[in-house]
């Protein structure tokens, strides 16, 4: 009797908590509801960030009389963007133009496909593999090593330049398609997030019980660490084709006016002339951003995903 008189004069309290309490403020981003706000300012942001590539491809579809004499062009594209792309490629010359023979502009975009191809897939392999070596297995002097890999993130890559010109020069490598992908196949920062990530993600008595059944260290590597690298695998993918395809510094140095000539280097190579042509420029320019744009819509779901499984211990 008792317990039904507690029950009875237990109040019930299905009011929903206002919206500035402790549980809504700790509720994670992905349980709270967007407002207008953040669409604006969603909006906003995107606006700010797309604007300068808008104005290129305009700035591309358009004459350089009409940036000079006429101002700024109109907001829509205009009937040129094969005039100048032709330009850019030596396919057409023009009074007024320099000669840009030597840019090898579509050449340089190819090479460029094929350099970034390279370097992802010996990134992806190599650090995660170094990541799995680092996280998973024991051997003497492994943390002392791993220290001195995150060390590196502190050297600035200028400094490495003249000894690594020196090193490609001396074995020769300098104009070929090894001085631009034999460096970047492993990166200091990719052995690090694949370390942390193998360390976080996959439990060390998976890897004992896949030893006590006889599979090797390679077949655990590819059978159970793999699979549950492919959100992370995704974003360094990424992170290292970006990296690959906007290198300029060393690219100019290595493989600048050579066969192997990259996106970065014939970019520089279209400000030929005394007096810089920006609707050559530009053309180049917005041509060289859209492989980007491109594979930020097709990875940006498993961007997003492999982000999120990183920032949470399992």
């Amino acid at each position: 009797m008792s317990a039904d008189i507690l029950e009875k004069e237990a109040p019930v309290d299905d009011a929903p908590p206002p919206k500035n309490s402790a549980a809504l403020l700790g509720r994670s981003p992905q349980d709270t509801p967007a407002g207008w706000v953040n669409y604006i300012l969603l909006a906003f942001i995107l606006f700010i960030g797309f604007w300068p590539v808008y104005w290129a491809g305009i700035i591309s579809t358009w004459k350089e009389d009409k940036v000079y004499v006429d101002g700024p062009p109109t907001w829509y594209p205009g009937p040129y963007f094969k005039f100048n792309w032709d330009i850019i490629n030596g396919v057409i010359t023009a009074p007024t133009y320099p000669s840009y023979d030597s840019v090898n502009f579509m050449r340089s975009f190819v090479n460029s496909i094929v350099v970034v191809a390279i370097v992802v897939a010996g990134t992806l392999f190599f650090c995660s593999i170094a990541g799995f070596a680092f996280a998973k297995l024991r051997f003497k002097g492994r943390d002392a090593l791993f220290y001195f890999v995150v060390i590196t993130l502190t050297i600035p890559a200028q400094l490495g330049i003249v000894g690594s010109y020196q090193i490609m020069q001396t074995i020769g490598w300098i104009g070929t398609i090894f001085a631009v992908t034999v460096p970047a196949l492993v990166s200091a920062f990719g052995v690090f997030y694949m370390r942390q990530f193998i360390e976080d993600a996959i439990p060390d008595e998976i890897i004992e019980s896949a030893k006590v059944d006889g599979a090797s260290t390679f077949r655990v590597y590819t059978a159970i660490v793999l699979p549950t690298l492919r959100p992370a695998l995704g974003v360094l993918g990424l992170i290292a084709a970006v990296g690959a395809w906007n290198e300029y510094i060393w690219a100019l140095v290595a493989v600048g006016g050579s066969s192997w000539q990259t996106i970065g280097p014939a970019l520089h190579n279209l400000r030929a002339g005394s007096t810089p042509k920006y609707s050559i420029i530009l053309t180049g320019s917005f041509i060289a951003t859209i492989p980007l744009i491109g594979l930020l819509f097709v990875a940006g779901r498993q961007i997003v995903r492999g982000i999120m499984d990183g920032a949470v211990k399992a």
